[in-house]
């Protein structure tokens, strides 16, 4: 159900506490590589309402849709730690084109991700890893809202953009239709990857991930 935001609704937004911390706990580790089911690859692949945040070529042969949400500590291992590998490795050489999308836990994480939408494109990537650097101490603040601005202002958000962004219903239905969307292809932890249109739920390392996308090429 969508939200009819309002300031009362941003403060909720923004400042209550992210429960995303503790729902990563859920995440699904899979003791083994295989797949955990598949779906269609080029229906799961289609560009969505809101525009697709993508690295690398259209063209590659192996296509990773990345589910994650900005509260889940193992999402931000793998963009911190995993991803790096990753887009060296496969990124940038053209093998591998990875689509991020969000799949928010909770409001606080709704609200990051709606502030990462609102910043110039170019800045979508560096806000999320940001978000991901600084964790512990935005989703946790008791002040959510007085930290989030924070780290809007370091992208150039004044305070009245920042409250522009998080009562912006559109961009919030929006957000809420990915999530809906990943949903309905089995997404219920992050991260979860469909590789190809296979899928994987839980943290995959960087041998993990080699070993399934060279499989592939």
């Amino acid at each position: 159900m969508s939200l009819t935001l309002n300031r009362r609704h941003v403060m909720s937004l923004a400042g209550a506490a992210a429960t995303g911390l503790a729902l990563s706990g859920n995440v699904a580790f899979a003791q083994s590589r295989s797949a955990d089911g598949s779906v269609d690859a080029a229906k799961v692949a289609e560009p969505g309402k809101l525009k697709e945040m993508i690295y690398g070529k259209e063209d590659a042969p192996v296509t990773i849709v990345e589910y994650a949400s900005l509260t889940c500590p193992h999402c931000a291992d793998f963009t911190l730690n995993t991803f790096p590998t990753i887009k060296e490795k496969y990124i940038d050489t053209g093998k591998v084109r990875l689509i991020f999308r969000e799949f928010p836990f909770d409001p606080r994480a709704t609200a990051a991700f709606m502030l990462a939408r609102c910043a110039p494109e170019d800045r979508y990537f560096p806000m999320v890893n940001v978000f991901f650097q600084q964790l512990q101490q935005w989703a946790m603040a008791q002040d959510g809202e007085a930290a989030l601005l924070q780290i809007a202002k370091l992208a150039g958000f004044t305070q009245e953009s920042f409250q522009a962004c998080l009562t912006n219903q559109e961009l919030l239905d929006d957000i809420n239709g990915v999530r809906e969307r990943g949903s309905s292809y089995g997404v219920n932890a992050t991260p979860t990857f469909f590789i190809n249109g296979q899928k994987y739920a839980g943290s995959l390392s960087v041998d993990d991930m080699s070993a399934i996308i060279d499989k592939l090429l």
